[in-house]
């Protein structure tokens, strides 16, 4: 029996518009699962801004990785990609389509950096407080990975309306996270 219930996904993907929106519907289920509907706006309009700028900034190719975990009370969500150049947050003028990604990030968050990792690129990242007391999560796998995969013969192998056909042994999940 794992005692650790899962508090971090993993998300590898290409930063494309049609991909950032899966990415932020991903975030959201997560945190839902995890009992922290308070950050899911925080939290995706985050994610939302940093794959942004993945998608319009980064070179020498769009592959990115997101991350997000829960540890005790403080909720982090990372975009590491594979351009070395550190963003810089600019005053955008109030007519402005764009340039206000990171001031947004900055603004929604109790604390957001980047971590430069040499040539393999550079990790963006945010905090949002986790609401106290955390809730008490199932116990799970300790890491979940995207996408996930459908159960061989799905659930309907294991429905019976005949008593006698119901195992013995309790149910267990084939889902992971």
């Amino acid at each position: 029996m794992i005692s650790q219930p899962s508090r971090h996904c993993t998300v590898e993907l290409q930063a494309l518009p049609s991909r950032i929106g899966q990415v932020r519907r991903i975030v959201s289920a997560h945190l839902r699962h995890w009992h922290l509907d308070p950050l899911i706006d925080r939290a995706a309009l985050g994610v939302t801004e940093l794959l942004t700028n993945v998608h319009r900034h980064a070179q020498p190719d769009k592959m990115c990785t997101v991350e997000i975990e829960l540890l005790l009370d403080r909720l982090t969500v990372s975009v590491h990609d594979h351009d070395p150049r550190i963003p810089e947050v600019h005053a955008a003028d109030p007519l402005d389509t764009c340039g206000r990604g990171l001031a947004m990030v900055a603004a929604v968050s109790e604390s957001w950096g980047v971590r430069p990792e040499g040539p393999s690129g550079k990790t963006v990242w945010f905090t949002l407080p986790a609401p106290s007391p955390a809730v008490a999560l199932p116990a799970h796998p300790k890491h979940s990975t995207m996408p996930f995969t459908e159960v061989p013969g799905g659930l309907s192998q294991y429905l019976t309306t005949e008593p006698s056909l119901a195992p013995e042994t309790p149910a267990r999940s084939a889902v992971v996270g």
